[in-house]
């Protein structure tokens, strides 16, 4: 099995100090001693019979667990093979993303050029059997298992639609699906585009390239790059997405585990080294996604906005192990160009969670100012510390009181909410022109299926939360009806970051203005 980067960065093992060598050996040999010990006490006299296998793979992940690093693990040959799925950007199957809805496996997205595509798979559609197997009381887990499998061999379904009385059955051949990193680009104003990176597969860097070249084509005058959200991925895809927008030779971002230190740089002439960008970033930004906004903000390539990023800085190695199974192990820790630390400082609580050391996000004022300072290659100052820190602080909008009141009411029948609303904006696909307007008739049947489903809110209530319901309809009928970049569109007015971030690039006709701007707007200037 080959290595693949996945933020990874293989370690070069150095020999160890001639001093440390005795006292080192010395004590693996009586830690082995110990382990043989107890092994073999466990193995003949524990009251329950364990296999002798058993015991070495739960004492191997208790000794990965022992480490207290929430991204190493040991991974079976089927875990090994979801986290190449959940990681690799393609998989072995038939184009559809799905969800559990009330006990039912409902199709939530197909992808483009796909067999389920092809297949004329819609969302909405309720999964009943898979082969010759009803999936009344399967998990998510087993229909998905089901469906995946080696490209080329075949699987068939069958599905319940919504108004249509008989099931329909469809015979996929699988194949590898490619998950779009891009799913769509689009211009506001004419002139600044705008493109989200959902994650960082193997074809994210390609993706961006035709998205970018098409924005720029149609006239685009600056960018606006969405990472918020982004969980990160492939290292080589964000080392290429990065060389993308600074200059040969400059420096992308560095790793340094126990015994080296790595550099990594800008190999290629950029694609687009003067268009005016920002990016946008929030708490689920992170790994690959902070390395990039990292290169960029320290080599004054972008302005950021948002919310400080996740700070997830560690790099994992993926080692292959005997009988397909592999270890999954921190070996490195990333830094940007400057020099900032991406990781968070994280402890481990007793009930086995990972909490941050400072949970104030470092967004504060008072929190940034104790933060270990560092400059950008034009002088700004960045902040260090973990993570990164925006240059102007967005925060999203908040919930009024009604509307969170609202929320807490329908929170604990909130997968009945959405079931119910998922269904009513799929009956208005194809009912609907791309102006359209939430109605008081929408509002009324909503109410009407939530409570039928048996959610108890008053609908006074529900009166009083009419934006923010209207806001849940515009967005799942225009999504379900005329796709992301039709509901984005839509949703500006609710995006207040992106709002921020397109006013800026309306101001500033190079990068220095951008900069400009957002430290004014930092300081409560304008």
């Amino acid at each position: 099995m080959q290595r693949k980067p996945l933020l990874i960065a293989g370690i070069v093992a150095m020999p160890l100090l001639a001093g440390g060598f005795f006292l080192q050996a010395r004590d693996s040999r009586d830690g082995a001693q110990l382990f043989g010990e107890v092994y073999q006490l466990v193995n003949e006299r524990f009251v329950d019979t364990v296999g002798g296998g058993a015991l070495y793979e739960r004492a191997a992940r208790g000794l990965v667990k022992e480490l207290q690093d929430p991204y190493s693990e040991l991974l079976s040959p089927k875990d090994l093979a979801n986290f190449q799925r959940n990681t690799g950007g393609k998989y072995g199957g038939v184009g559809m993303q799905i969800e559990d809805q009330q006990g039912v496996v409902t199709v939530s997205r197909v992808f483009p050029g796909t067999p389920a595509e092809a297949a004329g798979i819609a969302e909405g559609d309720r999964i009943i059997q898979v082969d010759t197997s009803s999936t009344r009381g399967w998990k998510l887990s087993q229909v998905s298992d089901r469906l995946l499998g080696t490209p080329g061999t075949k699987v068939t379904a069958k599905f319940m639609r919504p108004g249509v009385p008989e099931p329909i059955s469809a015979t996929f051949t699988r194949a590898i699906i490619k998950i779009p990193s891009v799913p769509f680009a689009i211009t506001f104003d004419g002139k600044i585009g705008y493109i989200p990176i959902q994650s960082f597969n193997e074809n994210t860097s390609q993706e961006l390239a035709r998205a970018l070249m098409k924005l720029t084509n149609e006239g685009a005058k600056g960018l606006i790059l969405d990472l918020r959200g982004n969980p990160g991925g492939y290292l080589d895809q964000a080392l290429t997405v990065s060389n993308m927008f600074i200059q040969q030779g400059q420096e992308i971002a560095s790793v340094r585990g126990r015994t080296a230190e790595e550099h990594y740089k800008a190999e290629r002439r950029p694609l687009a080294p003067t268009l005016p960008m920002a990016i946008l970033t929030d708490g689920y930004t992170a790994s690959a996604s902070e390395i990039v906004a990292g290169a960029l903000q320290d080599h004054d390539r972008a302005v950021i906005l948002g919310t400080t990023s996740f700070g997830k800085g560690l790099v994992q190695t993926v080692f292959p192990l005997d009988g397909g199974w592999a270890l999954k192990m921190t070996t490195g820790k990333w830094f940007t160009p400057s020099g900032r630390t991406i990781q968070k400082e994280r402890k481990l609580l007793p009930d086995g969670r990972f909490v941050e050391v400072h949970p104030d996000s470092l967004e504060s004022d008072s929190a940034r100012r104790a933060r270990p300072l560092f400059k950008s290659d034009g002088g700004r100052v960045v902040y260090g510390g973990g993570a990164v820190t925006p240059d102007l602080i967005i925060k999203p909008d908040t919930f009024t009181a009604k509307e969170q009141a609202f929320i807490r009411a329908i929170a604990p029948k909130s997968q009945e909410v959405y079931v119910q609303l998922y269904e009513f904006a799929l009956s208005q696909k194809g009912k609907v022109g791309a102006d359209f307007q939430v109605t008081q008739a929408w509002r009324d049947s909503l109410f009407r299926r939530i409570t039928t489903a048996g959610v108890k809110v008053e609908r006074p209530a529900f009166d009083d939360a009419s934006k923010y319901v209207d806001r849940l309809i515009e967005n799942r009928v225009a999504r379900f009806a005329f796709g992301d970049s039709t509901a984005k569109r839509r949703d500006i007015d609710d995006d207040v970051q992106l709002r921020r971030a397109l006013e800026i690039l309306r101001k500033g006709q190079t990068q220095k203005d951008l900069f400009a701007i957002a430290a004014r707007a930092s300081t409560g200037g304008n």
